[in-house]
């Protein structure tokens, strides 16, 4: 018999892994809070849509995102989520969400480096027929000191400031890491 057994023990997760990286980056540790900020809320999300049946989150929220498109129930849960996690890590200045028209500012007193542009649920309209769904999101590093003033012109002004472009995946048929 193998002293290991039939169950690993020393899994790599999602949240290791961002943690572990982080520390070999030498940062301060903002990008890496961040991100598992975003890995709670995601995991949250993947949860909340396993359950939507028999929590009553299927179905029209009655409203319309920037988009266009017919806002879910799901779609405003999942925007909540983000929106909440991101805030309270005190790593964005700026978050930029497909259900919202106008850019959300983070209050000064909670505010970090990045923006954070996001869909809390792309691909909800397939929740109904079980296809693949997920959240997007990308991390910039603030372009400027005053982008609070002249955001439109400043937000992702440098084409180097994204530090990275997410596409993790939720619904009945994908498995929560």
């Amino acid at each position: 018999m193998s002293d290991r057994g039939a169950f690993d023990t020393n899994v790599v997760t999602l949240t290791r892994f961002v943690l572990e990286e982080g520390r070999k980056a030498k940062g301060t540790g903002e990008l890496t809070t961040l991100l598992n900020s975003m890995c709670t809320a995601i995991k949250a999300i993947s949860t909340a849509v396993r359950k939507a049946g028999i929590a009553n989150l299927y179905g029209i929220a009655g409203s319309t995102n920037v988009t266009g498109d017919q806002v879910k129930k799901l779609d405003v849960l999942s925007n909540d989520l983000v929106i909440n996690m991101i805030k309270s890590s005190f790593t964005s200045c700026v978050l930029v969400s497909e259900e919202n028209e106008q850019a959300i500012i983070v209050e000064p007193e909670n505010r970090g480096k990045y923006v954070v542009c996001f869909d809390p649920l792309d691909g909800s309209s397939n929740i109904d027929c079980l296809a693949s769904i997920g959240t997007i999101f990308a991390i910039y590093r603030k372009a400027m000191q005053h982008i609070f003033t002249q955001m439109s012109q400043n937000i992702c002004k440098r084409r180097n400031s994204q530090r990275m472009e997410v596409h993790p995946m939720e619904g009945a048929m994908w498995a929560p890491w």
